[in-house]
């Protein structure tokens, strides 16, 4: 019998070598295929050292193997083609019987996502790698064109591209770039960006992680975007009939941040139209469904601390991808070999995982408003409600309005009044106090800082 120490089977660890520079190894991809679970691993840089990462997969006794064809990579990327029954994942394909083909072109691109192809979805696919490069592929051939360099085309100096996904007639793209001298100006090289196949079009200029959806009219078509900036995370959706909406979401933590320490936030199936969603340490359940062109039902499920680059459902298991011991060229002296391992559990174990949902944020950070400028909407279900500050410099005295939408719907409904005096003010919100969204409007010119704390 393996040892099993609370989700943790030691020895599924990954480690890479000591030489020529100890950097990091983390678990960047997991697919359930062809009886087996697959995963492949990311080190930190093309020269880092990385022997002993690769390709893997765990069988349902949950031995380990290491793939024949596996190489050294960064590499976070997964897909099921559906056309031609094969998994993408890294560099390589496999098919339903465990066979593993790789594209050479690809080996050496720190690939962060692949998705569908626009006008040849039954023998192509789009690849994204952290620099920008923006590649398709042929699935049979292995054929790989250079399409597009995102550094120039997104107007980015810094790139640190982290997923993509294709659905309604555009590829959406979404770079992670967020450094210690963005937090100051509020702006970075992060963006939020889309293609119809012919040009390029930016959505927001700050940091984002993930964007992800699923194709199926029945079950709702949206296309979700995970991001943050200073005042909040940011959840951008998609949705056929109203374009693009941005909601607000409380931060668990600000250890993720930087671009380097997001890593790999991600929005996934877990069980049979059941959604995970991870953003800035706080899990949410997500529902697959939307209703009237809204999105509601999203609850935190708890706060957590761990590097997560992917998570799915094998074996009726949930298997969290980690990355446990990074020591970047020694920049931490008491961290020693690169290592990464999963953590196997029930879904509904996350409930008793990590810390008890609660964080900070809001929507406007030193904001330029106007009178009767509305915030975006900023998530209150799930938290317990404690207290808004409210910074607001453009006056002795102003007020601010807040509504809440308790349906969920977009129906908003008057809440109460703040009245703000030299510069700042209070509000405590009384116990038992709960509704999906809450907003705020401004009554005069000014910058303004709202933050919400929830406990």
């Amino acid at each position: 019998m393996k040892p099993n120490i609370n989700g943790v089977f030691p020895h599924l660890t990954v480690k890479a070598d000591h030489l020529p520079a100890r950097t990091e190894t983390g678990i960047g991809a997991l697919m359930p295929w062809a009886n087996r679970l697959w995963f492949i691993t990311y080190v930190a840089h093309k020269k880092a050292s990385g022997a002993g990462t690769g390709l893997f997969t765990i069988d349902d006794d949950f031995n380990l193997r290491k793939h024949p064809a596996s190489c050294v990579g960064t590499y976070a990327n997964r897909m099921v083609h559906s056309e031609s029954h094969q998994v993408i994942i890294g560099p390589h394909l496999i098919d339903p019987d465990g066979r593993v083909r790789t594209f050479p072109d690809l080996v050496d691109i720190r690939l962060a996502a692949t998705c569908r192809h626009l006008t040849e979805p039954e023998k192509k696919v789009y690849f994204l790698g952290m620099e920008g490069e923006f590649l398709e592929a042929e699935v049979y051939s292995l054929r790989v064109k250079f399409l597009f360099d995102l550094k120039k085309e997104l107007g980015i100096t810094g790139p640190h591209f982290k997923d993509a996904f294709t659905s309604h007639g555009w590829v959406v793209v979404a770079n992670n770039s967020y450094y210690p001298a963005d937090f100051q100006r509020g702006e970075s090289d992060g963006r939020l960006a889309e293609w119809d196949g012919k040009s390029w079009h930016i959505l927001a200029r700050t940091q984002f992680n993930t964007v992800t959806g699923r194709y199926s009219s029945a079950l709702g078509e949206a296309i979700y975007a995970v991001g943050q900036d200073r005042a909040s995370a940011l959840f951008y959706v998609y949705l056929p009939g109203t374009g693009w909406k941005l909601y607000r979401l409380p931060k668990g933590t600000h250890t993720q941040d930087h671009a380097w320490t997001t890593e790999w936030p991600r929005i996934r199936e877990v069980e049979s139209e059941r959604w995970l969603m991870d953003a800035s340490g706080i899990f949410y359940e997500l529902p697959a469904m939307t209703y009237a062109d809204s999105i509601w039902g999203v609850v935190p499920i708890c706060r957590h601390l761990r590097i997560i680059g992917d998570f799915c459902s094998w074996n009726g298991l949930l298997g969290l991808a980690g990355d446990q011991t990074t020591p970047i060229n020694d920049s931490n002296p008491f961290v020693g070999q690169p290592q990464a391992n999963l953590w196997f559990g029930k879904t509904d174990d996350l409930w008793h995982f990590g810390g008890k949902p609660a964080g900070w944020g809001g929507p406007w950070w030193e904001t330029a408003v106007k009178p009767g400028q509305v915030s975006d909407p900023f998530l209150m279900t799930g938290f317990t409600p404690g207290c808004l500050h409210v910074n607001f410099q453009g006056g002795l005295t102003t007020r601010l309005s807040l509504e809440v939408d308790f349906q969920g719907t977009g129906n908003w409904q008057p809440y109460t009044e703040i009245e703000v005096k030299k510069g700042y003010a209070s509000y405590v919100f009384p116990e038992g106090f709960a509704s999906h969204w809450i907003r705020l409007i401004a009554h005069a010119s000014g910058t303004a800082t709202a933050q919400l704390f929830y406990r």
